[in-house]
């Protein structure tokens, strides 16, 4: 028996009160990209007041939390990560009164807030170094890294040199990203003291947390050495990033943190793709809530691959009691149904895998649609980086606008969007929305899917299955990552809770598995 829209639960609120479980652990956190949300006043890009009106789907499809990537003023160079103030909101998306809005009806529902704060750097527009360039003795030429000559050969994230002359003052400065993006000097305790009002800030306004960005770049190595040729670029990590120094800065960041009621959360972007060296951001329970860990989002579509990266996970974050966070998609990178050949099956099969594996999960807006990569003609590229496919708009109707009441937005729509878009799917009991509707119905239902332990079961080659367990709660996971059937014996008893493609929910699991399928199993 399939779960359909009529058995799905009503909108009933989560409560915010704080518990014994911090709320982060176990939660599903639905990352919004605001310019391709949802437009409202006929611009072309996404603004508050269209996340606003689309609440009601985040409630239905039952997520935790609401991540926003920078909605702050900005020259947008790197479209909002090059802020210019940090407690503000952009004309372009709305004003603080709008955030005020929609903050309270997201609360209202029983969904946080977290917000992306940039702390490695600011625009080059930003007061701060406007007046750090004014002149070599301004009271804020020590916020930014200066130096009569380049220190390296560091090389920038977007391309070329990571150092920039700036002619009026003779001196070069450095950017780990582009030159419109100067990197603060967090060695300065002036620099560590602004940038923690800008948390209160937010704080103060009622938000739950940040996501904050390249947070492993914040303690650059004080000698600035070289590095090897293949360390260059965001993934320089031994050279450029990953310092020692950064620890102290974080348990600062989570004092800060918990000093608010409400179990405010921070969760870094460390994007270092050995996980052994990601678990050390969680310091001693006394730096990061979360960190992701983003060497799963390079992994192949194999089930020993993801056995691997299974593995590693629990090998790197379960020795220090570390909650680890699971990801599939984001602004940064093709979506996964693009990375991973365009199946739509294939896609279901990673929903229950991201929904089911110990950690909190992360959703990228549009996953829950099956949205793929836009296609964007070279006419309409507008990111430095080649991000834009990832970044299309998401579609909420079959109209020749898709509910955003201009036929052009900002980029091209995703592939198929008068069939692919939120109206229709929402009407569909057999569509992915609807999986993803009832895998968070089940993972809420489930102290096992949310808290419990992962072990990982003998499976068929093509096969991963994993068992999770809290207590007396038990949920049994199989993925067939190839195209073929898979036959297994998980003994008797099992019923199939949730299956991607809708088959035997709540009849006894036969031990068969379509090719491309995957199932939640529970105990009769």
């Amino acid at each position: 028996m399939a779960l359909t829209a009529s058995t799905l639960p009503a909108l009933v609120p989560h409560t915010l009160a704080a518990v014994a479980t911090p709320w982060w652990k176990g939660a599903v956190v639905y990352q919004i990209y605001p310019r391709s949300f949802c437009d409202t006043d006929g611009d072309g890009v996404g603004d508050l007041e269209g996340v606003r009106r689309h609440l009601d789907h985040l409630s239905r499809l039952g997520v935790d939390a609401v991540w926003f990537s920078p909605f702050f003023p900005s020259p947008m160079a790197d479209f909002g990560y090059d802020v210019s103030d940090y407690c503000d909101i952009d004309p372009l998306f709305g004003t603080l009164d709008d955030f005020r809005r929609l903050l309270d009806d997201a609360h209202e529902r029983g969904i946080r807030v977290l917000l992306d704060w940039v702390p490695n750097h600011t625009s080059d527009r930003h007061p701060w170094f406007v007046e750090s360039r004014s002149s070599r003795d301004n009271p804020k030429r020590d916020w930014y890294v200066w130096r009569d000559e380049p220190s390296n050969h560091w090389q920038a994230s977007f391309g070329g040199d990571a150092w920039t002359y700036d002619a009026r003052t003779e001196q070069w400065y450095l950017h780990s990203f582009l030159p419109e993006q100067p990197d603060l000097d967090w060695r300065n305790p002036d620099v560590v003291a602004a940038m923690h009002e800008t948390l209160r800030f937010w704080l103060d306004m009622g938000v739950d947390g940040f996501r904050i960005d390249v947070v492993h770049g914040l303690a650059k190595d004080p000698d600035m050495p070289d590095g090897a040729e293949e360390h260059r670029g965001l993934l320089a990590d031994f050279v450029t990033m990953d310092a020692d120094e950064v620890h102290p800065l974080l348990r600062d960041l989570r004092r800060l943190a918990d000093s608010y009621p409400g179990d405010r959360m921070l969760v870094g972007e460390v994007y270092i793709l050995d996980t052994r060296r990601v678990a050390p951001y969680y310091g001693n329970g006394d730096e990061l809530h979360l960190a992701f860990n983003f060497r799963p989002l390079h992994a192949r579509w194999d089930a020993r691959a993801w056995r691997r990266q299974i593995e590693i996970a629990g090998e790197a974050f379960d020795p220090i009691d570390a909650w680890p966070v699971w990801v599939l998609s984001n602004h940064d990178v093709p979506r996964h149904r693009t990375r991973y050949g365009g199946s739509e099956s294939r896609a279901r099969v990673a929903a229950v895998l991201l929904l089911t594996l110990r950690g909190t999960a992360f959703l990228y807006a549009g996953e829950e649609l099956g949205l793929e990569d836009a296609k964007v003609p070279k006419r309409r590229v507008v990111d430095p980086g080649g991000r834009d496919g990832c970044r299309a708009p998401i579609p909420w109707d079959a109209s020749g606008t898709h509910g955003w009441g201009v036929t052009d937005a900002w980029l091209p729509w995703p592939p198929d969007p008068r069939h692919r878009n939120v109206e229709r799917l929402a009407v569909d009991e057999h569509s992915i929305l609807h999986l993803y509707r009832r895998l968070l119905v089940a993972r809420a239902a489930s102290d096992a899917l949310r808290l419990g332990s992962l072990k990982c079961v003998d499976a068929p080659d093509g096969v991963v299955a994993y068992e999770r367990r809290s207590g007396a709660d038990r949920r049994r996971v199989v993925l067939n990552f190839e195209t073929s059937p898979a036959k297994l014996d998980p003994g008797r008893g099992w019923v199939v809770d949730v299956a991607t493609d809708g088959e035997g929910e709540g009849d006894a699991f036969s031990g068969l598995l379509a090719g491309d399928t995957g199932v939640v199993l529970r105990p009769v």
